[in-house]
């Protein structure tokens, strides 16, 4: 036949073809002088499935005859239909062309990538997703959309994907890459589909966002007309009262299409009450459960902390709490198990020695079901990634950060105030029992308060009590005290005083002998600082051991009254830390780091330091300049020397860096600015080269947030600086002090968390926190590079 004598002509195919078809040792031939052989079979067809371009699930048996007769019949019929013009073609070029193509010598990467393109081209994001983006929503129009860079708009359109095809998506850029911008664009994009948006962030945080819906000069998208609503993660511990504009009692909570949760590692905790609902159970029931479908976006440079349990948590919101939710799209019967293995496989990793904890050797280790699930609800690219995959000729590079400048300030200038080990022992002996009045309840009514406001906790595995959380609170307040002093005297001078005023009402209450009155402080705060929020707690005086209680509270009313006395000492004039701040500002503005460039951001951990340090620098340092100051605290306290200003929040923000802020400004342009962490996230402030901490915040991360508002890409400065200010004492001996004033109880941290291993977790964090301050004062991090840390941005494909 024609194939037969092509057969022959072509050896290579006749070899494929031979090994194809006499593919068994146990074929054994009958009649070695037979030239013919038939073989039948099912799995022989010329079809898709047959050649191994589909995959079938089909059984069949080819047979092999050598009978002349047999064989005369088949090959009679064969010839019938192969000389039939009606039933066939002549297809010996294509063939040869199609086995030509596949004998071709093609390059080792080609073979790669078609074999990436077959694995994933069902998660790829088609080529024209943009475009159909563009074309349903009009988008293209929008303001937003064009302040966009390129791997801003490939965040945008993949977040859209993932939120169509999975309800939900995490952005997990690292700082510095404008996720605020990517929510914005992504918002809009739904605005324009006429559905209802709720944005949830962080109390601090929350002008960031209300200043893109007001209808003023300083809002750079006022013409995209944004009509979402914001409320404050804390707003979902409350029943009424006023957010804002919104009347929380009116929220029809169930009728929101997107919502998007800033910071959502806020929400990594699942913890227990045994009456209302935490913050997590009324965004899961109240709003992501309940009434119409709604797509959830989170924002976080920080999804997991150290356990993958956190992200667990955050992708519930987005499976309505359903472990299974992924069982037919992404083929993962339990989000949880494979998380839980994930887990396991981190902790094996974290166990290996320092030269085999890399990157690498964790990716070898993790299941690629974490992969797959990662790939379908994270976005996460570091900075490094930008810089490698993405034309940032258009953009401007990041600029160059020079090497940190730590400075180490005494208390006062004169010496008299005591050392800061001495001042450590008097704060560790402070019962503060002002905060704590249930732990001197009489045994006999004990359980009543207990009853009342204990939770369940562990899923029922343990209860953490009143007593317990007002433990807690004594050990926050310490660490609170000493962090005060480590910010600035007057910080400290104040809290000394607030709490002395709180022990004169307690005293004042007793001696009343109605009922004590208190309030509590908030477990889910993770920006802890004074109790001076949260639920009443009451208890009868009656129930009380006054004489106990009353001797407590005058305890620490002596040992406070001492400190308040050595605080009163020290005026702005005498305050060493101050004069050493106002030096820096000298030389910087004497030997600007980049041409022309004044400006200066200053950072505090505390609102009365920052208040402070305005009215100092307006005092002293202003007057002898042409300089302007702004002051930003999460409070109304806005302020500022530009004449004729407002002073709104993000009025002062826009003078300060306008270039970043896209807008025509209509005041002076203000070249210092104090503010406190209110603006540490989401804000373009990249006109400043020249970034202070005068205090350091306990968390790492924190300090690396903070320096990414001017250490970001698009800047017009060539080097960027970071300078810290430190406590006069070795870095170890500062944070073994710290600890010890810390010294948290077990039970709590359980209760908390949820880990089986606290004290041992508290160790390692420690160690932790302590090796990346060291790494801080000699460069600046990424937290992809933090030690003993993988970001998300490390496990995305």
């Amino acid at each position: 036949s024609r194939f037969a004598k092509f057969i022959e002509k072509n050896s290579d195919v006749r070899s494929v073809l031979s090994s194809y078809i006499v593919n068994s040792k146990n074929i054994q031939v009958r009649n070695p002088n037979q030239t013919g052989y038939m073989i039948q079979g099912a799995n022989l067809d010329f079809s898709m499935e047959g050649l191994g371009y589909k995959n079938r699930f089909a059984f069949g048996f080819n047979t092999l005859t050598d009978s002349v007769d047999d064989i005369k019949m088949f090959e009679e019929q064969f010839l019938t239909l192969f000389n039939n013009s009606d039933a066939t073609q002549d297809v010996k070029k294509h063939l040869l062309d199609h086995l030509n193509h596949l004998y071709k010598e093609n390059a080792p990467e080609l073979v790669y990538y078609v074999t990436l393109y077959t694995i994933f081209k069902d998660q790829l994001l088609a080529q024209d997703d943009i475009a159909k983006i563009k074309e349903k929503t009009g988008i293209q129009k929008t303001k937003i959309w064009n302040a966009l860079y390129n791997f801003q708009v490939d965040a945008v359109v993949g977040s859209i994907k993932k939120l169509e095809l999975y309800n939900g998506c995490i952005i997990a850029d690292s700082v510095g890459l404008g996720k605020t911008f990517e929510a914005l664009a992504i918002i809009k994009y739904y605005e324009l589909r006429n559905q209802r948006v709720l944005v949830l962030v962080p109390k601090k945080l929350r002008n960031n966002w209300t200043a893109f819906k007001y209808n003023v000069y300083t809002n750079p998208f006022i013409e995209d007309r944004f009509n979402y609503d914001v409320l404050n993660h804390t707003d979902l511990s409350r029943e009424d009262g006023l957010s804002g504009e919104i009347e929380l009692s009116q929220v029809n909570w169930g009728n929101y299409d997107l919502i998007v949760i800033d910071e959502s590692h806020n929400f990594r905790n699942r913890p227990a009450k045994t009456t209302g609902q935490t913050r997590y159970q009324k965004l899961m029931e109240n709003i992501i459960q309940s009434g119409i479908k709604t797509k959830v976006l989170m924002l976080s440079a920080t999804p997991v902390n150290n356990r993958l349990a956190d992200l667990r948590n955050q992708i519930m919101f987005i499976t309505e709490d359903k472990d299974d939710a992924f069982k037919e799209t992404l083929g993962l019967p339990s989000i949880n198990h494979t998380l839980v293995k994930a887990q396991t496989r981190f902790n094996e990793w974290g166990g290996f020695d320092e030269e085999e904890r890399t990157t690498k050797a964790l990716l070898k280790l993790l299941d690629y079901d974490f992969f797959k699930l990662l790939n379908a609800l994270t976005i996460a690219r570091s900075r490094k990634h930008i810089e490698k995959y993405y034309d940032t000729q258009a953009i401007g590079e990041f600029p160059t950060r020079l090497k940190p400048i730590n400075i180490k300030s005494d208390i006062d200038t004169s010496g008299q105030f005591p050392p800061l080990a001495d001042v450590n022992k008097q704060i560790s002996q402070l019962l503060l029992s002002v905060y704590s009045p249930m732990l001197y309840v009489l045994p006999t009514r004990l359980k009543y308060y207990e009853d009342q406001y204990s939770q369940v906790v562990l899923n029922g595995k343990s209860t953490l009590t009143q007593s317990d959380r007002e433990r807690n609170l004594i050990h926050l307040m310490r660490v609170n005290i000493l962090k005060r002093l480590e910010s600035s005297i007057h910080s400290f001078k104040l809290t000394i005083e607030r709490i002395l005023g709180k022990i004169d009402i307690a005293l004042e209450q007793i001696e009343k002998g109605v009922q004590f009155s208190y309030e509590d402080y908030d477990p889910e705060d993770d920006d802890f600082e004074e109790p001076e929020f949260g639920s009443k707690i009451k208890v009868k005086v009656k129930d009380l051991d006054v004489i106990r209680y009353k001797n407590d509270l005058m305890e620490d009313r002596a040992i406070l009254d001492n400190l308040l006395i050595a605080a009163h000492k020290i005026s702005a004039q005498d305050d060493a830390k101050l004069q050493d701040l106002i030096n820096v500002i000298k030389d910087k503005m004497n030997q600007p780091i980049n041409p022309e460039n004044k400006k200066v951001l200053i950072f505090t951990t505390f609102a009365d330091t920052a208040k402070y340090l305005y009215q100092a620098l307006e005092s002293k340092l202003i007057p002898s300049t042409n300089l302007h100051l702004g002051l930003v605290t999460g409070s109304d306290e806005l302020k500022s020397t530009v004449p004729k200003m407002k002073n709104k929040f993000d009025e002062i923000l826009a003078h300060f860096s306008p270039q970043s802020s896209k807008i025509k400004i209509r005041y002076e342009e203000i070249d210092i600015l104090v503010a406190t962490d209110c603006i540490s996230e989401g804000q373009n402030l990249q006109d400043a080269d020249y970034l202070i901490n005068y205090d350091i915040h306990w968390n790492p991360v924190r300090i690396i947030q903070r320096f990414g508002r001017i250490d970001r890409i698009g800047s017009k400065n060539k080097y960027v600086q970071l300078v810290n200010f430190w406590p006069n004492m070795d870095l170890d001996e500062y944070i073994n002090l710290e600890a010890r004033v810390k010294n948290r109880m077990v039970m709590l941290d359980l209760s908390a968390t949820g880990e089986d291993d606290v004290l041992s977790a508290e160790s390692k964090d420690l160690e932790y926190r302590a090796e990346q301050m060291h790494r801080l004062q000699e460069a600046v991090l990424d937290v992809e590079d933090m030690a003993d840390n993988i970001s998300i941005t490390d496990l995305t494909l």
